[in-house]
């Protein structure tokens, strides 16, 4: 398994169970240094300078499968879809079936869902990832903490 930037990769045991019932993808990713990553929101910059940022980042997460599922929490929903990537940058997300709880005023959920499909690319850069949108702007995540032994999680 090769290491991204960030250095962090999930064990095989965390993995399966952050995909524990995700939809199988219709079709396979291609190789890339993202798969077995997870990480959770830092920030969201938008094209006119405009930063959202979340009260609990570890309420928005994903999670990048080796076979080219991934899942994802946003805020007080939970979604599964397909990513594929190269190691060039390219990056593709498809459409993303979500939990459709409602959830509080302040939450990004909207704004995350209305521009998943939009992410063209991502960066690793100093630990953390950046995903691009055309035009709208570039979401910060950072690794998902691992729960320690013995604790939680």
């Amino acid at each position: 398994m090769r290491r991204s930037d960030s250095g962090r990769r999930l064990s095989a045991f965390a993995l399966g169970v952050l995909l524990a019932g995700c939809v199988q993808a219709q079709a396979p990713a291609t190789p890339s240094e993202l798969e077995g990553t997870a990480w959770q929101l830092v920030k969201i910059e938008g094209s006119d300078g405009k930063i959202s940022a979340p009260a609990e980042r570890v309420r928005y997460m994903i999670s990048f499968a080796p076979s080219g599922n991934l899942i994802a929490r946003i805020d007080c929903n939970r979604g599964s879809g397909t990513w594929s990537a190269t190691d060039a940058g390219q990056l593709k997300f498809g459409e993303l079936a979500t939990t459709r709880a409602q959830c509080a005023a302040s939450s990004l959920y909207d704004l995350i869902v209305s521009q998943w499909t939009h992410v063209r690319s991502y960066a690793l850069r100093e630990g953390h990832l950046f995903l691009t949108l055309p035009g709208d702007g570039v979401y910060e995540f950072e690794p998902l903490p691992l729960a320690s032994p013995g604790r939680g999680g």
